[in-house]
C-alpha cells in the first residue's frame, strides 16, 4: 500500500530525512517511532504532498505520490499533530464542511457523517459545538474528518498526544476497528508501549534514517540475540549458580540477593530441563521466568548513538 524508496529531504547541508526506505502492506498498522526532530513528521508531510522531497520515490496504492500529487489526495486521510477545529460550528456542521471540500454528493452526506460519528463514538455530540468538546473528543472528531472521503491509508501524526488514559484507550480501540475494516495506518507516537500492543510492525527513525524496522518480535530478536532468564531462590544461591553453569546454553550469570539472571540460548524444552534439574537437586526455586525486552528498551538502545553525536 505504501512504498518509500531512497527518500531524502535536505535543508541546506542538513538532512531531515536521509535514504529512508519503508514498505507497508495493505491492512497493517505501522508504528513510526523516533525522538523529536528525527524526521517522522517530515516524512509524513512528504507522503501527503505537503512537503516536496529532495529526491526519492513514494508510491501509494501503486500511484507515484511525488509526481501525481492530486491523484493521491483521495487515497490519504491525514491527521496532523497540531490540528485546527472551527469552534463556532456544531460537530455535524464541521464534518459537513469537509464533506463539501471533498465534493461528496449532498444526498450521501448525512449517512456518511452519521456513520463516522458512530465509528468514533460521537453520535451523542452531533449537535454540540466543537469548542465544548473535550480534547479526546476533538481528536476523535479530527479522525472522523480524515475519514470523510473513505481513504485507503491513514497518516496519523501523534494522534494520542495530550490525551488522558481513557481517551488513549478509546483511540486505540477505534484504530483497531479501522484495521479490521481494511484500512492501512501509519501512526507516529511516543507512547511506545501502546504501539507495541497495537501495531503489526514498527520502524524506529533517528537523525532522518530508519534504524530498524519489522514486527515487534523480529526487532526484539535482532536486538536481544539471547533470551534472559531470571529466577529467585529462597536458599542455596551458590549451588544454583553451579548447576546453571553445567548447561552449555546458559551464560553471563549475574547474582543479587537471592536473585539470578542469565543469558539463555535454548528452546522451551531446555528451559523446562533447567527448572526441573534445579528442583530435583534440592534448590528451593521461588520464581523462574523469561524476561522480555520492551519497546522502550529497544528505542533507547538503537537511538543512543544519535543522542551522543
Amino acid at each position: 500500500m505504501l512504498e518509500i524508496k531512497s527518500l531524502y529531504k535536505r535543508y541546506g547541508k542538513f538532512y531531515a530525512v536521509e535514504d529512508l526506505n519503508l514498505s507497508i502492506p495493505e491492512g497493517e498498522i505501522f508504528g513510526f517511532v523516533g525522538p523529536n526532530g528525527a524526521g517522522k513528521s517530515t516524512t509524513m508531510k512528504i507522503i501527503c504532498g505537503l512537503l516536496t522531497a529532495t529526491s526519492g520515490e513514494v508510491y501509494i496504492d501503486g500511484v507515484d505520490a511525488l509526481r501525481q500529487n492530486k491523484k493521491i489526495k483521495e487515497k490519504i486521510g491525514y491527521m496532523p499533530d497540531f490540528f485546527g477545529v472551527y469552534d463556532d460550528l456544531r460537530v455535524d456542521e464541521y464534518l459537513d464542511f469537509y464533506a463539501s471540500v471533498y465534493k461528496i454528493k449532498e444526498e450521501n452526506k448525512k449517512k456518511i457523517i452519521d456513520d463516522l460519528l458512530e465509528l468514533v463514538d460521537l453520535s451523542h455530540k452531533k449537535e454540540a459545538y466543537v469548542d465544548n468538546l473535550s480534547r479526546g473528543m476533538k481528536q476523535r472528531l479530527c479522525l472522523a474528518r480524515s475519514l470523510i472521503h473513505n481513504p485507503k491509508i491513514l497518516i496519523l501524526d501523534e494522534p494520542a498526544s495530550g490525551l488522558d488514559p481513557r481517551a488513549r484507550v478509546e483511540m486505540k480501540a477505534i484504530l483497531r476497528n479501522l484495521k479490521d475494516m481494511g484500512k492501512t495506518i501509519l501512526i507516529s507516537s511516543h507512547i511506545l508501549s501502546e504501539l507495541a500492543e497495537m501495531c503489526t510492525s514498527i520502524g524506529i527513525i533517528d537523525n532522518g534514517k530508519m534504524v530498524i524496522s519489522g514486527t515487534v518480535a523480529d526487532i526484539m530478536q535482532q536486538i536481544y540475540s539471547k533470551k534472559l532468564i531470571k529466577l529467585k531462590v529462597n536458599d542455596k544461591l551458590e549451588e544454583a549458580v553451579t548447576i546453571l553453569k553445567e548447561f552449555p546454553f546458559i551464560d553471563k550469570i549475574t547474582t543479587g540477593e537471592n536473585l539470578i539472571q542469565c543469558g539463555f540460548d535454548g528452546g522451551d524444552e531446555d528451559m523446562s530441563r533447567v527448572l526441573n534439574t534445579l528442583i530435583t537437586r534440592g534448590i528451593p526455586v521461588a520464581t523462574f521466568a523469561q524476561l522480555d525486552g520492551n519497546l522502550e528498551d529497544v528505542f533507547m538502545k538503537v537511538t543512543k548513538g544519535g543522542e551522543e553525536k
